[in-house]
């Protein structure tokens, strides 16, 4: 969306400027929703909020100043220091749910409650990023359906019918003091089909959560939305519980008046460090904007809007033996045969190359592991053990792990994982294959999207058998290698089943680009007609689907790429099997080429798009699953 920078307003006063980007500044929808954002972020004031000092979204490089606020996020905290401790854990929870009571007071939803977008200052919490609220009272300028939000921040009924009041935020506060209570993600980490599974059986782990707490963060996180209580609700039963905390640390004489004064009161949370700003020199200042100059300008210093779901970056893809040369490229392979999508990671290159200089891993090197340290690397070996566990049940008994097969090597910045095989047979390779795509995909997701603090950048894997020293099978950069490919199946010109590889594969760019509605007439009318003709197919398919569920707009999307002339269809169902998006995804694709193919012969050659991509919502965000040219009716997939 843009960068935000440091800097100093006229009277010396620090702020932090969202800055938009160039090139989203020229889209009209985009200008749409931020001058949507600015007027909602306005609305909202309160004492554990972050205000808009001022904005422009008229600008030719449109902009918001909010004060600056120092302090880390409580996803930093948790991972540098544990969970919060009971006096701040009662202060949090009682902050954070009088925000929300604010945001709502002023008829505005959140929509991406999360520990990312609440900062600990050294006064207490604040929440931040109104990137994608709403009107509560629905009004919005987004693309009907696409489901916004983090997953294991989303709530059911958002999940199952794509509502996203007030109550769906409670349910993500609730979340968020377990998270702070524990150091967990109460939902787990892990594919986000599986975490969106938890969340609609009610699966949340409070093991851990104060009791006195635990009963009003139970409250917020039962399934029906009309059974949570208010934030309001939520914020008075957590002000009452604080002022007995209050009443021990300063006395009961003592007792602040306000629930602002009893959260400072209680409040022992490390400061981040904060930078020291040099106030500019003076210099012309323009009447129309608020800040003078834009120190640290290269510097970003915050996220900005959070976490929609449809734009995680995701990989997956077919399995392979060999490990992949950092180097190696990604050919895709033509209609019918599931990639990852091409997105590429943005790490230190620098690190890279001394990660790839420090020799290759051995037996000696696991030997000098050690075990998880620190909130980041529990979760890094938590959700290991967990999809590996998933993984090995799934290709039947032979793979065991035992509870300490995660193991760090700080140094190297490797992720070790051992295992045994209880036998030689045909499969063992494949087997591998499984543990080691499955090890790529889940240190990517953990450590890419929850945990970029941590310093790793290679995964190995470690053999174990009785009476024979350990064995290095598998060792890979899970940075450089953003696909989780491997070399053989670069070397070949051909995918593991044997298809051709085409000169053109979809991406998370493209995807992205594809979910920015459209302001061209024959693009909108040629989406509609493809959106309409697959949910009806879909809906016709719902027994051998394995579905009673009636799917919409809210589930299936078509947009387009104009960078790349490729139309993409994609789904936000979470609850098919590897099998159901398959044959989906065959449908899909033989419907987006079918709507090509006639508007390229309608238009007389002057319809620009003659690629198409089917992708699916699962691992770490959207794979990539049929794709290919639109060329001629009966080379589209029946």
């Amino acid at each position: 969306m843009g960068t935000v920078h440091a800097g100093v307003a006229s009277d010396g006063m620090r702020v932090a400027i969202k800055v938009i980007h160039y090139e989203q500044a020229q889209e009209p929808e985009f200008r749409a929703r931020f001058r949507r954002e600015v007027e909602l972020s306005s609305r909202v004031t309160g004492p554990h909020l972050v205000p808009v000092l001022a904005a422009d979204p008229e600008a030719d490089t449109p902009w918001l100043a909010t004060a600056y606020v120092p302090g880390p996020t409580l996803n930093q905290h948790v991972t540098a220091h544990g969970p919060l401790a009971e006096g701040s854990l009662y202060a949090f929870a009682a902050a954070t749910a009088q925000a929300l009571a604010a945001i709502h007071a002023a008829g505005v939803v959140h929509r991406d409650v999360k520990p990312q977008n609440v900062l600990l200052t050294p006064a207490g919490p604040r929440v931040l990023d109104f990137g994608i609220a709403h009107a509560a009272d629905g009004t919005s300028v987004t693309r009907t359906g696409v489901m916004t939000g983090t997953p294991g921040w989303i709530s059911p009924e958002q999940y199952r019918a794509g509502t996203a009041g007030p109550a769906g935020d409670v349910f993500a506060w609730g979340a968020l003091v377990a998270y702070a209570a524990t150091g967990r993600l109460p939902f787990g980490a892990g594919a986000p089909d599986v975490v969106a599974f938890r969340v609609m059986s009610g699966e949340a782990d409070l093991d851990g959560v104060p009791a006195p707490l635990r009963g009003i963060v139970e409250k917020a996180l039962v399934q029906e939305p009309g059974d949570r209580p208010s934030a309001a609700g939520a914020a008075h039963e957590c002000t009452v519980l604080l002022a007995s905390q209050v009443t021990q640390v300063v006395g009961a004489g003592a007792t602040p008046a306000t629930a602002v004064d009893m959260v400072a009161a209680t409040w022992d949370v490390p400061a981040g460090t904060d930078p020291a700003w040099h106030v500019p020199p003076e210099r012309g200042r323009s009447k129309k904007r608020l800040v003078g100059a834009v120190v640290l300008a290269a510097g970003v210093i915050g996220g900005l809007a959070g976490g929609a779901a449809a734009l995680l970056p995701g990989d997956s893809g077919k399995h392979t033996h060999a490990a992949s040369s950092p180097a190696a490229a990604s050919p895709p392979s033509a209609t019918g045969s599931r990639q990852p999508s091409a997105s590429t990671a943005k790490g230190d290159t620098a690190a890279r190359q001394q990660t790839a200089s420090g020799g290759s891993a051995t037996a000696d090197t696991w030997r000098a592991t050690r075990a998880a340290q620190g909130a980041g690397e529990h979760e890094v070996a938590r959700a290991v053990l967990h999809d590996e566990g998933v993984a090995a049940q799934e290709l039947g008994e032979g793979v065991d792990f035992t509870p300490a097969a995660v193991r760090f090597h700080t140094s190297r910045r490797e992720v070790y994982l051992s295992y045994k095989l209880s036998s030689d047979e045909q499969g063992v390779m494949f087997a591998e294959t499984e543990i080691a795509k499955n090890m790529c995909l889940t240190m990517r997701d953990i450590v890419l999207r929850l945990h970029p603090d941590l310093t790793y950048r290679k995964y190995v894997l470690v053999k174990e058998a009785d009476g024979r020293d350990p064995e290095v099978t598998w060792e890979d950069d899970f940075i450089t290698n953003s696909e989780c490919r491997s070399a053989a199946d670069d070397d070949t010109g051909q995918d593991s089943d044997g298809t051709t590889t085409q000169d053109w594969e979809p991406d998370d760019d493209g995807l992205g680009q594809a979910m920015i509605p459209s302001t061209d007439s024959a693009e909108i009318r040629v989406a509609d007609a493809a959106a309409r003709k697959i949910i009806t197919s879909t809906n016709g398919m719902r027994r051998q689907l394995g579905t009673d569920r009636v799917l919409g707009n809210q589930q299936i999307k078509v947009g387009f790429d104009p960078a790349d002339s490729a139309m993409y269809v994609w789904s936000d169902y979470v609850l098919w099997n590897q099998g159901h998006v398959e044959e989906w995804a065959d449908m899909a694709a033989g419907e987006a080429c079918r709507a090509l193919v006639r508007e390229r012969a309608s238009a007389g050659g002057a319809w620009p798009y003659d690629r198409y991509a089917v992708a699916e919502i699962g691992g770490s965000g959207y794979l990539m699953i049929r794709w290919g040219t639109a060329t001629t009716l009966s080379d589209c997939p029946a």
